[in-house]
């Protein structure tokens, strides 16, 4: 994926002609709703300047397959993808570009956390019903066709019980899903007290979905620079976040005023709230009892954010790194401007032994490190 493809100057006008294909794709028509997505990906990887590797294309072609059944007539309900392999190989990116080239209307993507935030709220208004979990997917899916999950991930086994049921019930309504996930289905819930209690999910997956790995020795989301179309990578990391740092940068100094934040049912503590721009310290984050939902509230309100005093996180609790990862997924997949400050360099200060954080060092990776007064 790292090597450039030859020029070729047809691309343009024959995308231009895909394009108005889009959303017009006929059921008598389904074969052409395959070359769609080949072409979707074709134009893509030339636009950005990549060629496919042998994993993405064998994902793209399994794509293309159920893009035309799923065009066509056929009533047997189609096998889910579950596409997994390390950081930065290109997953989210082929679920995307799925996404968008499918030409159906009725299709939701959503990153994980954000669903089951949702799923959870749902829960919680229905509860006195016979059926929440039903009348909940009834609420978020309606007459959804086709459903992408980004960063699937189980590390709670009170999470766990509920995906159970809740991939029984979206295989069971004949929604198409398509997983990524940094982990085979037998690594998730890896805790081995648990792991036993999630093998029928585990099962289920392997049952219901094509298992994919999309591999390769480089990891693209760190080698990639130039992301102009990405405000999260126009971030910033400040080390040591000295006077004249902050100074230069036009930054909050340490110890700020606190301001209370409401969210949801309850207030925050932070240090900084002006407009659109909002201020934490990484403990009044991380190391309170806060949740995916309290990120995705701040993120309806806030464009730009600073996270200040990053401690070394292999010193903290592994409570504390999980919040931390889990915001940081939030904010990459908000694409929210983000400006972090710590004492030490980015690498000193990602140590740790939160099985995310691979993800979170791939990701963070990609801000601009400041390490010295500019």
């Amino acid at each position: 994926m790292a090597v450039r493809p030859p020029n070729r100057s047809p691309i343009k006008s024959r995308w231009q002609t895909l394009r108005r294909l889009l959303g017009k794709v006929p059921a008598a028509g389904s074969g052409a709703a395959g070359q769609v997505i080949h072409d979707y990906f074709r134009h893509q990887a030339h636009a950005q300047g990549y060629t496919l590797s042998h994993s993405q294309q064998r994902v793209i072609d399994c794509m293309a397959r159920h893009a035309c059944l799923l065009m066509g007539t056929a009533a047997k309900p189609l096998p889910g993808l579950y596409l997994h392999g390390a950081v930065g190989r290109g997953k989210s990116w082929l679920l995307d570009g799925f996404f968008r080239a499918i030409p159906l209307a009725r299709k939701q993507r959503l990153h994980f956390h954000q669903f089951f935030a949702q799923l959870h709220q749902g829960m919680f208004k229905h509860r006195e019903q016979a059926d929440a979990l039903a009348i909940t997917l009834d609420e978020l899916l309606s007459n959804c066709q086709v459903l992408c999950f980004d960063e699937f991930h189980v590390h709670d086994i009170g999470d766990a019980m509920l995906i159970t049921r809740l991939f029984k019930a979206l295989f069971q309504r004949g929604i198409l899903l398509l997983v990524t996930s940094n982990y085979p289905p037998e690594g998730l819930l890896p805790n081995p007290l648990y792991h036993a209690r999630f093998k029928p999910v585990i099962d289920l997956i392997n049952a219901r979905m094509q298992v994919m790995e999309v591999g390769g020795p480089h990891d693209y989301r760190s080698q990639a620079r130039h992301h102009a179309h990405q405000l999260f990578t126009q971030g910033h990391y400040v080390w040591p976040a000295s006077v004249a740092q902050r100074q230069s940068l036009n930054l909050p100094m340490r110890n700020a005023p606190p301001v209370s934040l409401p969210v949801g049912t309850r207030h925050l503590r932070a240090h900084l709230c002006e407009g659109r721009g909002i201020g934490f310290t990484f403990t009044e984050l991380c190391d309170q009892p806060t949740a995916v939902m309290d990120y995705l509230e701040l993120c309806r309100q806030f464009d730009r954010w600073i996270i200040d005093e990053l401690p070394l996180l292999g010193d903290c609790t592994i409570a504390a790194q999980q919040r931390f990862i889990n915001l940081i997924d939030v904010l990459y997949d908000q694409d929210k401007h983000l400006t972090l400050l710590g004492q030490h360099s980015l690498r000193e200060s990602l140590g740790g032994d939160a099985i995310d954080l691979a993800r979170t060092r791939s990701r963070l990776g990609q801000l601009v490190e400041v390490s010295e007064p500019v």
